[in-house]
């Protein structure tokens, strides 16, 4: 039997960053990792790193001679080194600390006071006094005839992994990690098609970034069969063909490779939680209060098993939260965290901070609402990315910011600036009139602003 003051379950953002700083206030801390090549987390490794590296040599190869086979092969050789690199120095950021211990194996409760982990070697028991729990999300599995035994089945983790480009590439889901796999693959020179089962394509966006998004992604080539459900999926030959339903009409595609983009659940199947009186809700997700404490009095959620929106910047603010309890005077929590931005590296960069209109009208919220095209921006037409709208929402009454959209060129970047005027209340004239360099995406938020009345 094993005793430390801190046991961490999973090695992402909150809890990595969370094991340095009980270690710095003398905790003695073991951080447990299922697997050695997730070291660093799901951002690291499988998702937001490795996922724009691809992207960002997606996009270059328009400007390459390499034939795409060797092009893709090359891209997927970059990002297994960049991974390997960053999951390296996480190891050593943690275990190279006196305080710290990573133990690699798979953590079971067997009460709310000890764990069980399997490792390759042995089998532990482990108190602590406190548990902290960061296993992040996984791919959901949808319910489909012939799934199990099919061929050439992805997930977004595993379909990183094939070194042989497909030529014609079925994503199953619209989301926003099939819409980011779906430009990074027609960009590498696959033939992309993605079977959606929103009736709308981007359902949660206003209707004109929507319909300026999917323009884009068309000129791409790019196929969407939209308000469908997939029946089947079967062997033939060096591929799947996938039967769907559209109108009542069965209709069936071929692929090379099949993606399942359909969304990703909370990781806490095999925790043995059952065990504890740590509670889940239907979704599977631990069910935490404001300060991310669980129902356990020992115990905390931190990053996407909590069902937070899965971001890492998330995780990361969640051990803030933490942070804040534990050694500060326990202000800060989730009822603090607002305007909450993301990003979605389609070409150009989609993102989003605040409200819409469809939340706008949702709340009964009143608006104003200006808009204008990325090709009006000079530092658009200067990297040749004018496809793209940008979008705010001003409040009539204070006249801060309720919102933005912005589809264009370094959009990721931008829409920091918004969020940061959004969380001061500073009025959008402060955007109307803040200096800017020049030429720059970011200047056009003096232009954007300008247009309201």
């Amino acid at each position: 039997m094993k005793n430390y003051d801190a046991v961490i379950i999973g090695f992402g953002k909150g809890g990595k960053t969370l094991a340095s700083e009980l270690a710095k206030h003398g905790k003695k801390v073991a951080v447990i990792e299922k697997s050695s090549k997730m070291y660093g987390g799901t951002c690291i490794n499988i998702a937001c790193i490795p996922t724009k590296s691809l992207v960002h040599s997606a996009d270059k190869r328009k400007n390459s001679e390499t034939p795409k086979e060797q092009f893709y092969k090359n891209a997927i050789a970059k990002k297994d080194e960049l991974t390997s690199l960053l999951r390296n120095k996480n190891f050593q950021l943690l275990d190279d600390q006196e305080n710290i211990t990573v133990i690699t194996g798979e953590a079971i409760f067997l009460n709310d006071e000890k764990i069980q982990v399997k490792t390759s070697e042995e089998q532990l028991e482990i108190t602590a006094e406190q548990f902290f729990i960061n296993t992040g999300a996984t791919p959901i599995i949808p319910k489909i005839d012939g799934l199990e035994n099919a061929n050439f089945i992805y997930d977004s983790t595993t379909l990183q992994e094939r070194e042989e480009l497909p030529e014609k590439l079925i994503i199953i889901g619209g989301g926003y990690i099939g819409l980011e796999f779906a430009v990074m693959y027609a960009n590498f020179g696959s033939e992309v098609t993605v079977i959606d089962g929103n009736k709308d394509f981007l359902p949660k966006e206003d209707r004109d970034i929507a319909q300026e998004a999917l323009k884009v992604m068309q000129e791409k080539n790019i196929k969407f069969i939209s308000n469908s459900n997939v029946e089947s999926v079967e062997n033939q030959d060096d591929g799947v063909i996938v039967t769907y339903k559209e109108s009542n009409k069965s209709n069936s595609v071929f692929g090379n490779a099949i993606l399942l983009a359909t969304g990703r659940k909370p990781n806490t199947e095999t925790l043995g939680l059952e065990n504890t009186t740590i509670k889940v809700n239907d979704r599977g997700a631990i069910v935490v209060d404001d300060s991310l404490k669980t129902t356990a009095n020992n115990s905390w959620a931190l990053g996407d098993v909590n069902g937070g929106p899965q971001f890492t910047y998330i995780s990361l603010d969640d051990f803030r939260i933490v942070k804040n309890e534990l050694f500060g005077d326990g202000s800060y929590t989730k009822k603090e965290r607002n305007n909450i931005p993301y990003s979605v590296f389609i070409e150009p960069v989609l993102s989003h901070v605040g409200l819409n209109e469809n939340m706008a009208k949702e709340k009964g919220i009143d608006y104003k609402v200006v808009s204008m095209p990325a090709a009006g921006i000079p530092r658009a037409r200067i990297v040749e990315q004018t496809n793209g709208l940008l979008k705010a929402l001003i409040d009539p009454e204070t006249n801060e910011i309720l919102g933005c959209t912005l589809f264009c060129e370094e959009s990721s970047e931008m829409i920091n600036i918004v969020k940061v005027a959004m969380d001061a209340k500073l009025p959008y004239t402060f955007l109307r009139e803040t200096v800017f360099t020049h030429p720059t995406m970011s200047e056009s938020l003096n232009d954007l602003f300008s247009k309201v009345e």
